[in-house]
């Protein structure tokens, strides 16, 4: 639990940290002037105010904000300094800046990954590198390390032929694995189970990983590739919930996500670091989504004030975020139904 607890915490804190400081660094070079940046939420634990902004640490470590003057029109104090004051190019570089960091931030986590350990990739050998807590293999009593030698009495080398034997075995059915650990082989009774996700018939294990050494370009261009290939997956995800209603089976919310850091985190720190990147570029794409409140509906009402020559009215900005807060409501009840019904009643 402590574990779980400590691993939500840096994941979202450091999201939601860099998002804001993106909105952040952007607002003061674009001359706007920012009364406080500060690092979690609720009563302030340390304050000090450096020129005309206060830097502040508060007592929830979830993530942080940043108070931008002359976000609401109706009340600037700032003058021409205020936000709303500024060209309307200057507002849509700070409102999609903490997108921008989001993705700026797996491509410097990739790189350090890359620099420092290697691209990982599958090892050969049929050696577990992680059995997924809850699932069969789990329950049966297989560990991280166990070498697989055979299965249903038919010896396996390679991870590829412990997989694709795996692809024959069906649901429900149970299989034999013959392991070894320590020097001990030994066997266990495994019941293979159908995952509608994944659409094919799974027990709980993941292959070891091995690490191959690249340069600082390679680890540069591989983390930059890497950040590409999740963004346009997650993108194409995104379009599915809209193509294929059931998916939405699969949202997860806040509790979910809890869940998942504690079960990363488990498995060590380089892939809880990997799971914040994958975070991170879902971050980012949801907040460019046009919806108000969201920094993609404020950018649309950017767009809208450029093309219009003045911004709308403060009445259709109300009502259109009234809008956007249900939707949001809405999601994220549902998402933490699905978390509900996934952690409790599965």
């Amino acid at each position: 639990m402590i574990l779980t607890i400590a691993a939500a915490v840096f994941v979202f804190g450091m999201l939601v940290l860099v998002h804001e400081f993106g909105h952040f660094i952007t607002a003061k070079m674009t001359g706007m002037r920012v009364d406080e940046f500060a690092i979690g939420f609720g009563p302030k634990l340390i304050s000090r105010k450096r020129g005309e902004t206060v830097y502040s640490l508060r007592a929830i470590p979830l993530g942080g904000f940043n108070d931008i003057a002359g976000m609401d029109p109706d009340n600037n104090t700032a003058g021409e300094r205020g936000f709303c004051a500024k060209p309307v190019l200057s507002r849509m570089i700070v409102i999609l800046a903490g997108a921008g960091f989001n993705f700026l931030l797996p491509i410097v986590l990739f790189f350090a990954i890359y620099a420092t350990m290697g691209a990982g990739k599958p090892a050969t050998e049929p050696i577990l590198g992680g059995v997924i807590a809850g699932m069969s293999a789990e329950k049966a009593g297989l560990r991280e390390g166990d070498k697989i030698l055979s299965v249903d009495g038919q010896p396996v080398a390679t991870w590829v032929e412990f997989t694709d034997k795996l692809k024959n075995v069906t649901a429900g059915k149970d299989i034999v694995l013959a392991y070894e650990r320590g020097g001990v082989t030994a066997e266990v009774t495994v019941e293979p189970t159908f995952d509608e996700q994944e659409k094919r018939v799974l027990v709980g294990v993941q292959s070891s990983i091995t690490y191959e050494p690249k340069s600082i370009p390679e680890s540069f261009t591989l983390a930059i590739n890497h950040t590409k290939d999740i963004t346009v997956f997650m993108i194409d995800s995104i379009a599915r919930l809209f193509r294929e209603p059931e998916q939405t089976a699969n949202l997860a919310g806040p509790i979910g996500i809890v869940q998942m850091s504690g079960q990363v985190a488990e498995r060590g720190f380089v892939p809880l670091l990997n799971f914040a990147a994958l975070l991170s570029i879902n971050l980012g794409i949801v907040n460019l989504l046009p919806v108000p409140v969201l920094d993609g509906g404020h950018f649309v009402n950017l767009f809208i004030e450029a093309v219009r020559g003045k911004p709308l009215g403060s009445k259709a900005v109300a009502y259109t975020q009234r809008v956007g807060i249900a939707l949001l409501l809405m999601l994220m009840l549902f998402a933490t139904k699905n978390d509900i019904m996934r952690v409790f009643f599965k």
